[in-house]
């Protein structure tokens, strides 16, 4: 007599308990590397324009074009992925970052740097989201918490610690060991990922190059147009409106081919899913702000305040120490309270922060900025990882690697575009606000010029004029400081009406999305 019995489905095998540790290791080490090079560059950006004596304009391209650069590969990640397969694309990511690292460190003019920025950003595009795929796939379920905790921590503390990091390497060493940082650090996590990542099974899809050319060409006219406008006079230059046209041209064409295409680049599921969409809304307005702060309290603690690059840099630390304290709280306030209240929370922190910096002067001490960092901090802590939660909470799981990839695309670019936009707005702020003190001032105000003022300065003799036009130069710059962040700041609370739209199932509250690799 025969027995049958029945085949029990084998189900996933993780790598032993060890070796997923150094699997974590080195995907936080590709995915801290990247994010941290995002911001490191900023408080050294003045020491690099000094080393090329270039303008502050052409300066601003060593960091738009890493992020321009980062937001073109993105779209791609899914097709690389099966093409290459995970583990050979991670590590030929991280080895190409890194040579392009020690050429940016190597760079002799300010064009071979910006040349090595674009190639750190299209090598460097994949990591994150791959690091993200690689510590889901290589972890069990009851593991993934912990997991996502520490991605989500790379990926948002990362960009914060960078300033400060950037300070102290570039005062104490050279702009340069900003990149030559990186050399080491890739290196060791190449090797990692060749030797213990596994190589998953994957399957070959057709590649929509045509939606990839249009994504790509629009969001490379849109932010030439917006790094070339203070340069060109904006819609005075006729480059400017053919960048314009451009740019709104291709992205139309790609949403209308995205909606009729038999296999586009981003499934359209991904766009129905209305808690997605809401949370890439979310992440662009607020990792936009965030970017575009870092990018202006650096020079403003350099040059209003006269701060030394490392002071300026720890200044900026409060912020990243916030959010990893209210990160590792979040968790256990979503089991409680939800995502939906986690992100008002957060929203409210994150404007409040914004709203302290508001109220600088141009003589202050240092209490402002470490209190409205933290401020700003713990809510953004809350606010992203509770984001992850309401991204996924619904997206089927055969769509969340594409929703990876459009959430890094909309964290990268929109702090692309916000700092485009909040740098040229901030120069035409200060020429208006220049002219109009100029204005007002008149001689009563030489009467107001004590011999402190004028010791403060470090001007002697009679030369009032110039001393009232160190006055104005001050005063023209706070007030286009203060300016920026009250417009950041409605940038943020912009979002709060958004929450009641989100519909959050029961089940996925105080559970972070876990993201199937496929």
């Amino acid at each position: 007599m025969s027995v049958s019995t029945a085949t029990v489905p084998a189900g996933p095998v993780y790598p032993p308990k060890a070796r997923r540790l150094v699997i974590i290791l080195v995907a936080m080490l590709g995915t801290i590397m990247t994010m941290i090079d995002a911001t490191i560059a900023n408080v050294a950006l003045p020491h690099v324009r000094a080393t090329f004596g270039v303008t502050q304009e052409q300066i601003n391209w060593v960091l738009t074009s890493f992020v321009v650069s980062t937001a073109v590969v993105v779209p791609a990640t899914g097709f690389l992925e099966q093409v290459l397969g995970r583990k050979w694309l991670f590590a030929g990511s991280l080895i190409g970052f890194t040579l392009s690292s020690a050429l940016a460190g190597l760079a002799w003019n300010l064009d071979v740097l910006i040349v090595s920025r674009i190639l750190q950003g299209l090598t460097g595009a994949a990591i994150a989201p791959m690091a993200q795929a690689i510590l889901y796939d290589n972890n069990p379920p009851e593991e993934r918490v912990r997991a996502m905790t520490i991605w989500s921590m790379g990926v948002i503390i990362a960009p914060v610690l960078g300033p400060p990091l950037g300070g102290w390497i570039t005062e104490n060493y050279s702009w340069r060991w900003v990149f030559y940082i990186n050399v080491p650090i890739g290196i060791a996590g190449a090797i990692g990922a060749l030797l213990f990542i596994p190589l998953p099974k994957h399957e070959r899809y057709t590649f929509d190059g045509f939606g990839y050319g249009l994504i790509v060409i629009g969001l490379t006219a849109i932010q030439l147009m917006l790094d070339r406008g203070s340069q060109l006079d904006w819609f005075d230059s006729n480059e400017i409106w053919a960048e314009l046209a451009i740019g709104v041209a291709a992205l139309w064409m790609f949403l209308i081919h995205t909606m009729t295409a038999k296999a586009p680049l981003i499934p359209r599921r991904v766009f129905t899913d209305r808690n997605f969409v809401l949370a890439c809304l979310f992440t662009a307005a607020n990792s936009g702000a965030l970017m575009a702060i870092s990018a202006l309290l650096a020079p403003m603690l350099q040059g209003l305040y006269n701060y030394g690059t490392t002071d300026a840099g720890l200044l900026m630390m409060p912020r990243g120490v916030a959010m990893a304290f209210s990160m590792m709280t979040a968790g256990w306030m979503m089991k409680r309270f939800g995502p939906r209240f986690l992100i008002l929370l957060g929203i409210i922190f994150s404007a409040s922060g914004l709203y302290l910096l508001t109220g600088i002067s141009p003589d202050m001490d240092s209490r402002l900025f470490i209190m409205s960092g933290a401020v700003q901090g713990v809510g953004l802590g809350w606010f992203f990882l509770a984001i992850n939660i309401m991204g996924f909470a619904t997206l089927a799981p055969e769509l969340r690697t594409y929703g990876a990839s459009m959430l890094a695309l909309a964290r990268s670019y929109s702090g692309s575009v916000l700092i485009a936009v909040f740098t040229a707005d901030f120069a035409a702020n200060v020429q208006i606000n220049h002219a109009e003190i100029s204005a007002q001032a008149d001689p009563t105000i030489l009467q107001l010029l004590t011999s402190g003022l004028i010791d403060q300065f470090g001007i002697r003799g009679a030369d009032y004029v110039g001393l009232i036009d160190l006055v104005v130069n001050k005063q023209a710059l706070t007030i286009a400081y203060i300016n920026a962040y009250y417009a950041m700041m409605w940038i943020t609370l912009a979002g709060l009406p958004l929450v009641i739209f989100a519909r959050l199932p029961k089940t996925m509250v105080g559970a972070p999305p876990q993201v199937e690799a496929h």
